[in-house]
């Protein structure tokens, strides 16, 4: 009988002990999600890869997936297998995209802002086949040029292309091509020079041939006489002053004012996949950015940038414009350039779904696009701002936007584009291949 109390008794206290036991778990649980919201315990696990192929153009607004390599961020956030492959040209990036790591080549990219669009609508890959893209951040904005021939020095072609369409009107009537290179169809430099060439008067697919150059060769095609005009980013655009064959009209900046220009994007089947890679990724990205950003850095982003493995030049042919002094090759030399390449301050990193409308209207306004495409539903699919704010608000990031949209634009010829109403903005414009 004894031994029976004594049983009772030690299953009652065992059974007390584990509700004791119990409860305390309860509370730790609780206070865990309290303390490490949005799935804290499944990123606990690590990404589910260690690598992922990006590629780049050799240019200055890569700088970020440099830096994020050799300053060992992919590493820092689990990801130490990530390659940073250099591309030929962007077409060669677009075909990468198609074919993905598993077909030997890549799952994301540094990238121009309307290329995820063009691909993930099958406007510019092979049988017209959508490939599913994600815009995760943008990389930069501002820090692009248009460059002219040395042979309009006594021009000194400015924003305003008006004085330029008489000389082009001139060599054309003398029997001479006439040219501007850009360097992807429809991508931000083909959109940056027909929008300066239009301003001035020059329409640009029926007053000048616009050519298609890969950045790193822009400088070689000007010095045989390739081209009149071209539209690159750094650090082409300085080169070409520094080796005495042209000069610089304007930096895109003094277009539209804090423009937004490269993107990072992945193959949505990628992102699909692995999640908490991209998120990885995506945090190493941001975490570049605001390093690349400080002025106290941008002497060593242009020693990253000029390595062979990067961008492979003279670093005297980075340094200046990095770090916000433009000298135009003209006489005219700017020191602390409003426009200076921004990498994270005013809300550069973040991809306004606004600014991405903008350049669907523009492709539209050239034809890449039907006049009734509904842009803003591929944009809801591909512009992943959601990715981006989770990915800022895990780094610690206060300063968040408070809209998709950052509401209206206005650019230097006094043009307003309205988020709201794109096709006001198209009505508004004198050339263009669309009735709006």
């Amino acid at each position: 009988m004894t031994n029976t109390k004594h049983s009772t008794g030690r299953n009652q206290l065992s059974r007390r002990q584990l509700l004791k036991a119990g409860a305390g778990s309860a509370a730790l649980l609780a206070a865990a999600k309290l303390n490490f919201p949005a799935g804290a315990f499944a990123q606990g696990a690590g990404p589910e890869v260690k690598a992922a192929k990006l590629g780049f153009i050799a240019l200055t607004d890569a700088a970020p997936l440099f830096v994020a390599k050799e300053k060992g961020l992919f590493a820092k956030y689990g990801m130490p297998d990530v390659e940073v492959q250099k591309q030929a040209s962007w077409g060669t990036t677009r075909d990468n995209l198609v074919l993905g790591s598993e077909g030997n080549g890549i799952d994301g990219a540094h990238i121009l802002t309307p290329m995820p669009y063009l691909i993930s609508s099958g406007k510019v890959t092979q049988n017209n086949q959508p490939t599913p893209m994600y815009i995760l951040a943008r990389l930069n904005l501002n820090g692009q040029c248009i460059s002219v021939a040395k042979e309009y020095g006594d021009l000194k072609v400015g924003v305003d292309a008006t004085p330029f369409k008489a000389a082009l009107d001139k060599k054309k009537a003398a029997g001479k091509a006439i040219k501007a290179a850009m360097t992807f169809p429809g991508g931000t430099h083909d959109l940056w020079i027909r929008y300066w060439l239009a301003a001035g008067g020059i329409d640009p697919d029926k007053d000048i041939e616009t050519i298609v150059v890969p950045p790193p060769q822009m400088v070689a095609n000007m010095k045989v006489g390739t081209m009149d005009c071209f539209c690159v980013c750094e650090p082409w655009n300085l080169q070409l002053i520094h080796q005495d064959i042209g000069y610089t009209a304007l930096t895109t900046g003094e277009l539209w004012n804090k423009h937004p220009e490269k993107s990072f994007a992945m193959r949505a089947a990628y992102v699909d996949k692995y999640p908490i890679a991209t998120k990885a990724l995506l945090m190493a990205v941001l975490e570049a950015q605001q390093w690349c950003e400080k002025p106290e850095n941008r002497d060593e982003v242009a020693a990253i940038c000029g390595k062979r493995q990067w961008i492979n030049c003279p670093v005297e042919d980075i340094t200046d414009r990095v770090k916000g002094k433009f000298d135009y090759g003209t006489g005219r030399v700017v020191d602390n350039s409003p426009h200076i390449m921004r990498f994270w301050d005013d809300h550069a990193s973040y991809p306004y779904q606004s600014h991405d409308l903008w350049f669907m209207t523009e492709d539209i306004r050239w034809g890449k696009y039907a006049p009734d495409f509904d842009a803003k539903a591929l944009i809801g699919k591909v512009n992943r701002e959601d990715l981006w704010r989770d990915a800022a608000k895990a780094l610690g990031v206060a300063a968040l936007p408070a809209s998709t949209s950052r509401g209206q634009e206005t650019f230097f010829d006094g043009k307003v584009f309205d988020p709201d109403n794109p096709a006001a903005y198209l009505k508004s414009l004198s050339i263009k291949r669309v009735e709006a």
